[in-house]
């Protein structure tokens, strides 16, 4: 676990409410993600890619999503039709092989006694539906998808939101992602960020250190714990 410099050597004791991103953080769905990409690609008569690359364009959206597997040649009719059958395509097969990651059902339940929630670019109707599928719904007082707000993360307009809806001061929420999307989300909203080792989105981190990295979430349930200064309640 790496944290990044701060006098502070408690800094996150107030840290109230956690908001989560979904794929690469709860949930493992790079593999139903890749085989739905290129199912897609296969309809539009392109050439499947490699799964790899695949995960890279994943965590802002549906329709970036597709318009980077495409690429640079496709027209806005293309992409328009590539989405909306990738959507379809993903509504029928996303539960086919997603899974959570280890150690994000005990890390949850560490963290029972904090309110939470999910703010993901993925559309919200199937957030939740894969939150219900995988029986995680229950611990998140708000879930939030990318077609929520008029606009996406990294824009802090979900944060801002969520702020709202818990009642809380920026320094006492944090943001639980695992790419330089919800670092800069969270930097735009001047929330805490930490990120998780084992997402997809690791290799840009570099350039986007979070406040806290951790291999799992029950790392972080330990990590504040700690910090706390009193209690935890919903």
């Amino acid at each position: 676990m790496h944290t990044t410099s701060n006098s502070d050597p408690a800094p996150f004791a107030d840290v109230r409410v956690l908001i989560f991103d979904l794929d690469g953080t709860l949930i493992d769905s790079a593999v139903d993600l890749a085989l739905s990409v290129n199912a897609t690609l296969k309809e539009m008569g392109r050439a499947p890619l490699p799964h790899d690359q695949i995960f890279g364009y994943v965590g802002q959206g549906a329709s970036r999503l597709i318009e980077q597997a495409l690429g640079p040649g496709a027209n806005r009719e293309e992409c328009q039709q590539a989405v909306a059958f990738f959507l379809s395509y993903y509504r029928e097969h996303m539960l086919d092989n997603t899974v959570t990651y280890p150690g994000v059902r005990e890390g949850l339940a560490a963290f029972d006694g904090m309110p939470m929630a999910v703010l993901t670019n993925k559309p919200v109707r199937f957030s939740r539906q894969i939150l219900e599928g995988l029986r995680l719904a229950s611990y998140f007082r708000y879930i939030y998808g990318g077609n929520s707000f008029e606009t996406k993360k990294p824009n802090p307009a979900g944060m801002g939101v969520l702020l709202r809806d818990f009642g809380a001061a920026p320094k006492q929420v944090m943001l639980v992602g695992d790419s330089e999307v919800d670092v800069q989300t969270a930097r735009n909203a001047g929330t805490w960020v930490c990120c998780v080792t084992y997402g997809l989105g690791n290799a840009k981190l570099a350039n986007y250190p979070p406040d806290l990295l951790v291999h799992s979430l029950t790392e972080l349930a330990a990590h504040l714990d700690q910090q706390a200064t009193h209690p935890r309640r919903r």
